[in-house]
């Protein structure tokens, strides 16, 4: 195990140095290049979906419309992506996460204790309540009833450009299901009565934005990604969206200055999902950038190291070789394609196996080419 010792709440720093625990004997890493942030959360993703190939042919009228057309378990390729075990492509999903440096997901699907182990590659956010949509949720009001006074709400809402899309919002407080705890996620419906009844009941949005203009055609207006809702960026699944984190930051940056992109995913998500502050200081990243701001450093840098409740989960090749082999005994090397190739704590030539079985040498990571 190893565990370090800088902590990043949710504020950047530079590193000159910074000790390291390996197996309780101290090592030194050389961070001196790099900027130290927060680890990223992805406010939304369906983990067990992202070897999977984007599917449907939109635009769509709304998320109801695409579900219906793409859901064919019985055929291929939905048929052969199934078999594969859950909780290896739970965990092929954590590691589409770990290598843009997201450190915590909320998990839009049943959780398996099982699989979210202290283990996993990543946090998946377990204090929370969720309802997957009005048309597929018929219990959704009895959800919203039973949830926790003081734990969040996540709910497909607004995925859609047509009229019954835009009543969602309405219907969603109608039920009582909309107030301070509740997110929205996509909201691409929102026009300006919808948006002034988030901000009454102070209701946030999740914002997905890749996955809205593959579906959709469109994506959230700018007048609610301007406004003063409270809004988290995330990717969703490989399904309607092959993209990670750092893919959705520079896709979202055509809408939004890169210092509001920042704390879409740092400090908005963790207000939003209501992530305690012990939890965000044991997790963090590094940067290599010549940047001395911490938006552009995560914007044009390169995510070398990745910390997860205060354990390496993924390090550069450059930087593991200030370690000890010893140390490394558990790392295995992924690349995949358009990203470097790095060193993670995962069993990925197990994992690879697994999937290949069922689909073939060439495994795909929301839409990129694993290579082994």
């Amino acid at each position: 195990m190893m565990l370090l010792g800088a902590r990043v709440a949710l504020g950047p720093r530079r590193a000159v140095g910074r000790v390291v625990w390996v197996n309780c004997s101290h090592a030194t890493l050389d961070l001196s290049r790099h900027m130290l942030l927060p680890g990223l959360i992805n406010a939304h993703d369906h983990l067990e979906f992202n070897l999977f190939p984007q599917l449907g042919h939109g635009p769509y009228a709304n998320a109801t419309e695409w579900a219906r057309d793409i859901y064919h378990p019985e055929s291929s390729p939905i048929r052969e992506h199934l078999r594969v075990p859950k909780p290896v492509r739970l965990w092929w999903g954590a590691l589409k996460n770990l290598l843009s440096g997201v450190t915590t997901v909320c998990h839009h699907d049943p959780h398996g204790p099982e699989v979210f182990s202290s283990d996993f590659p990543v946090r998946v956010v377990r204090r929370f309540s969720w309802a997957h949509s009005l048309d597929f949720s018929p219990d959704l009001e009895e959800r919203f009833r039973r949830a926790p006074k003081t734990a969040p709400f996540v709910v497909h809402c607004g995925e859609g450009t047509d009229h019954n899309a835009q009543s969602e919002v309405h219907k969603l407080d109608a039920l009582g299901a909309l107030d301070h705890r509740t997110a929205i996620v996509h909201g691409v419906a929102l026009n300006e009565e919808g948006l002034a009844l988030m901000r009454r009941r102070r209701a946030a949005l999740i914002w997905c934005p890749t996955s809205n203009l593959t579906t959709l055609g469109r994506t959230v207006p700018l007048n609610v990604l301007q406004s003063r809702l409270s809004i988290a960026l995330a990717t969703d699944s490989a399904l309607t969206a092959h993209v990670d984190l750092l893919d959705e930051l520079r896709r979202a940056r055509r809408y939004l200055a890169v210092e509001r992109l920042y704390d879409m995913v740092t400090s908005e998500p963790a207000r939003i999902l209501r992530l305690p502050d012990s939890q965000l200081a044991a997790d963090l990243i590094a940067v290599r950038s010549t940047s001395s701001q911490p938006a552009c450093a995560l914007f044009d840098g390169k995510v070398e190291l990745v910390v997860v409740r205060g354990r390496i989960r993924l390090i550069s090749p450059d930087l593991a070789l200030q370690l000890a082999p010893r140390a490394l005994a558990r790392f295995q090397p992924l690349e995949v394609e358009d990203r470097p190739a790095v060193l993670v704590d995962a069993d990925v030539r197990r994992l690879y196996r697994a999937a290949a079985r069922h689909l073939g040498s060439e495994l795909r990571l929301a839409g990129k080419r694993v290579i082994i």
